[in-house]
């Protein structure tokens, strides 16, 4: 016991996840969505991509259990410090970054429920609905929503067809967002 936690398999274990974590993160930084799809290339606006795709991933190891439900907990850990530094870079000083996480932390979790139901009930317009809703909420119309939700749906379809073995070894593969054509 005393090896697995502190020998080789820790740190083979560390880089899976840094492994999968890099890869969700260049997911969410696709430059299409910024350039093509109007999403707003601010701190706020990657946080809302970075969110999508960490519930992506959530989403579908959701249900499984040992390796993967642990790997699973391990990456949201590791997405809420990815945010807690970022709030340090931007400045926000030690008193601030607590308040601040609460919200986020909250923002992220209502997110999450409403592109979850919207999934579960196979219902595209409303999980284009949260989306628009929460990436361009001062937006009024936003018509690249529907690329979007079509964007999360394909990508539901593409990490159900991975194995929980594969993700847990580390290969993770999120679809290519497509240029601005609608």
């Amino acid at each position: 016991m005393f090896q697995r936690f502190f020998g080789r398999e820790r740190h083979a274990n560390r880089a899976i996840t840094e492994a999968l974590y890099a890869q969700i993160v260049a997911a969410a930084r696709q430059t299409v969505f910024y350039s093509h799809w109007n999403v707003p290339d601010t701190p706020l606006g990657r946080f809302e991509m970075l969110s999508l795709h960490m519930f992506l991933f959530q989403h579908r190891l959701r249900g499984e259990s040992g390796v993967a439900q642990e790997v699973a907990q391990v990456l949201i850990d590791e997405f809420f410090l990815d945010v807690d530094h970022s709030l340090r870079e931007l400045g926000i000083g030690d008193v601030g970054v607590p308040k601040r996480m609460k919200k986020l932390a909250k923002m992220f979790y209502g997110r999450t429920a409403a592109y979850d139901d919207a999934l579960e009930r196979n219902d595209r317009d409303g999980l284009t609905a949260a989306l628009a809703r929460n990436v361009r909420p001062d937006a009024g119309a936003w018509p690249e929503a529907s690329l979007l939700a079509d964007y999360v749906t394909d990508a539901c379809n593409l990490l159900a067809a991975q194995t929980p073995e594969s993700i847990v070894s580390g290969t993770l593969a999120f679809p290519v967002a497509k240029g601005g054509e609608q």
